[in-house]
């Protein structure tokens, strides 16, 4: 029987031989991947890495504690414009600067969790939108931040040697995003993330248990702005060019409709919500210029609609992907997961 006998057995690495073995595999798999690919599909795994590592901070705030941010594009932008920043002016190593970036955001994060202690529902997510609204304009007028214009990444230099290509950056961020899963694994399953899940519950409830909510709501949207920080700093490096419409609106739909997607409340659903939803968002751009979808579309905006418009049939199909997705699947790719787990271990009864 598989009894757990002491908290401290949840934030074991290793439970099972069974997951030696697998995390052995994605090793082999993270290692051979950059020696078999293209420069392109390395880019791809890139930014699908960096989007993993902002869904799972804002998964703990909305899958584990139960609030709403609609602003965490601001966020990612605080964190890229103070890497750039910390590197161009105090001249600091890009991992140092990333990391103070990193806290910066989680300052930002901190200070927005406090109107959350008495907000809820729609009236914090208008405060979330209006906060990352907030930022990309105070940036985009400031010189200090380069104005419209933004402004040029410096290149990492780590012991005298210049990344520049993606298959050099992708050993960074990939070992980035691996440390940084491992480490919001650890905090769900710690006391804290019990707390949080109690507060995601019932509020009231765990208030009577002796749960501090103004520490765990906070805490949650400070380390939620960590992520989303660091994140932004590792998107600037492959951008190599920051500007305030980089951080739009849109960006904080697809952070939180990763989130729903993956599977609120799970890791491995952040994981998954990152991949699918990054990998969707990178093709359907795509679809104009297919050879019959393409046309089809191209016909349809002609004759009914407006051809300006035809860019637009991205967001409606990818839309319509997502109201699918939710109603006939609420869990997530987590729950479909989990589905096949349980066929698997039951077969063939």
């Amino acid at each position: 029987m598989d009894m757990k006998r002491h908290y401290y057995e949840d934030i074991q690495i290793f439970q099972k031989p069974v997951h030696v073995f697998w995390f052995v595999i994605l090793l082999i798999g993270l290692v051979i991947l950059p020696l078999v690919t293209r420069n392109y599909t390395m880019s791809l795994v890139n930014f699908i890495a960096i989007n993993v590592i902002v869904t799972l901070g804002l998964n703990l705030l909305v899958g584990y504690t139960g609030q709403i941010s609609l602003g965490h594009a601001g966020f990612v932008a605080i964190g890229a414009y103070a890497t750039v920043l910390l590197m161009q002016h105090l001249g600091l190593n890009f991992f140092p600067a990333l990391v103070l970036a990193g806290f910066v955001a989680a300052g930002f994060g901190f200070l927005l969790g406090l109107p959350a202690l008495r907000l809820e529902g729609p009236y914090l997510a208008i405060a979330t939108l209006g906060f990352g609204m907030a930022v990309t304009q105070i940036i985009g007028r400031s010189t200090f931040f380069g104005g419209r214009m933004g402004l040029k990444v410096p290149k990492i230099n780590i012991a005298g040697i210049t990344l520049s290509s993606d298959k050099e950056l992708y050993i960074v961020i990939i070992s980035i995003t691996v440390l940084m899963a491992f480490a919001m694994r650890n905090l769900t399953r710690s006391r804290v993330g019990r707390a949080l899940i109690a507060i995601r519950e019932s509020d009231i409830a765990a208030e009577t248990l002796g749960v501090n909510l103004a520490w765990y709501k906070t805490l949650s949207f400070a380390v939620s702005a960590f992520y989303a920080g660091v994140a932004g700093g590792l998107l600037a490096i492959i951008f190599g060019y920051i500007n305030p419409s980089i951080f739009d609106f849109v960006m904080s739909i697809l952070f939180l409709a990763m989130v729903v997607v993956g599977g609120a409340g799970a890791i491995l659903g952040s994981i998954l919500g990152g991949i699918v939803v990054t990998f969707l968002d990178l093709k359907l751009n795509a679809v104009t210029s297919m050879p019959l979808i393409g046309d089809l579309l191209r016909e349809i905006s002609t004759r009914w609609m407006s051809v300006s418009g035809l860019p637009n049939f991205r967001s409606v199909l990818f839309g319509i992907l997502l109201i699918l997705f939710v109603v006939f699947e609420p869990h997530g790719l987590y729950g479909i997961w989990l589905r096949i787990k349980k066929y698997w271990k039951t077969w063939p009864f």
